[in-house]
């Protein structure tokens, strides 16, 4: 599988806790997903949602001066679970990871949050444990569907997860990214049963469900809530600046746009962190004109490919999910779509 971590020196950690009997509003269904990143790494974000909620985002504008991001927190919680942060950042100092001055180091953790309280209940969710916990266990391999902060994340009616993938480059450069899908807009067409992206039915395997699954699906909109966020960060190994970063970021939300409908709404936090470890270093484009940016054509393939590695992700995060706080998965709920696997 790809992953987010094929980027190299990127590392995936996740913590969170289910309550084995949680139901909608009822018990623990909440966690915290953290992206560590090598020594030097640059970081932007880019925010379109009218209702974001995070942490340490206005350092990473290209105008400000810190450069370097040392970890990224998404984490449930809505505001409250912000305090995960404070755990990653404590790791971090352990490592003596951060901006050194006089006296210790300050680690810079920008950190992003869904809202997932009506999932399990208002007074589950993360806290500073929960990032130290989900940095320590921080490695390759990333967990998908409801773990980490997708424990309690929802996709329109059906249940919400983490999602990852990567794609290389003919340069030589990897891109990657990791959702977290919690989004008002479905994943999937209700007419249809199927992604609104159609060129992924073939590669998940999908067929168009039976009519009586496809109107049970359409049917549970009543229970939709226009309360949530999809929160991701894309990384790649190239060499780019604060600013080429930023585009980056921009660019990765056609992703969101491609697989969510609707997206970027006023109540929604939707929000995407690019990072660059600065590993590969691509000469510029000699046609490039003067007058441009020589990071301008590798910019234009690096988003390129953020966004359709994010697109991909959204999906592999959705069915991925498991089954938590009562809300059905698309592969509970749609069993016809998968022809040749039993459903889990």
């Amino acid at each position: 599988m790809s992953s987010i971590t094929d980027v190299g020196g990127i590392r995936v950690g996740q913590h969170h806790r289910l309550d084995p009997d949680a139901t909608l509003g009822a018990g623990w269904a909440t966690g915290t997903t953290v992206v560590l990143t090598p020594p030097g790494t640059v970081g932007a974000v880019d925010g379109r949602g009218g209702a974001p909620g995070t942490r340490e985002t206005d350092l990473l504008e290209p105008s400000n001066s810190v450069r370097h991001v040392d970890a990224v927190v998404l984490t449930g919680g809505s505001a409250y679970g912000l305090a995960a942060a404070d755990g990653v950042m404590a790791w971090l100092e352990q490592q003596g990871r951060g901006v050194a001055l006089d006296g210790g180091v300050v680690p810079i953790v920008p950190s992003a949050v869904i809202f997932d309280l009506p999932v399990g209940a208002w007074a589950c969710r993360p806290t500073a444990e929960f990032g130290y916990a989900a940095a320590q266990s921080a490695g390759v391999e990333v967990a998908l569907g409801s773990v980490g902060a997708g424990t309690g994340a929802r996709v329109g009616v059906l249940k919400g997860g983490v999602g990852t993938a990567s794609t290389v480059l003919d340069s030589g450069v990897t891109v990657g990214a990791l959702v977290v899908v919690n989004s008002a807009g479905e994943a999937f067409d209700t007419r249809t049963g199927l992604p609104w992206m159609a060129e992924h039915i073939g590669e998940f395997g999908l067929v168009a469900p039976p009519a009586d699954q496809i109107a049970a699906y359409a049917e549970r909109h009543a229970e939709s809530s226009w309360l949530n966020t999809t929160i991701a960060v894309v990384a790649t190994d190239a060499v780019l600046s604060k600013a080429a970063c930023r585009r980056v970021a921009v660019a990765a939300h056609d992703g969101l746009a491609r697989t969510l409908r609707p997206c970027h709404t006023p109540l929604d936090g939707d929000t995407v962190f690019a990072l660059a470890t600065g590993a590969v270093e691509v000469p510029p484009d000699p046609e490039t004109p003067a007058s441009m940016s020589p990071e301008v054509p590798l910019v234009t393939a690096i988003g390129a490919a953020a966004a359709d590695c994010l697109a991909r992700a959204v999906l592999i995060g959705v069915l991925s999910a498991q089954p938590a706080a009562g809300i059905p998965t698309y592969r509970s709920l749609l069993p016809g779509a998968f022809p040749r696997e039993e459903v889990r």
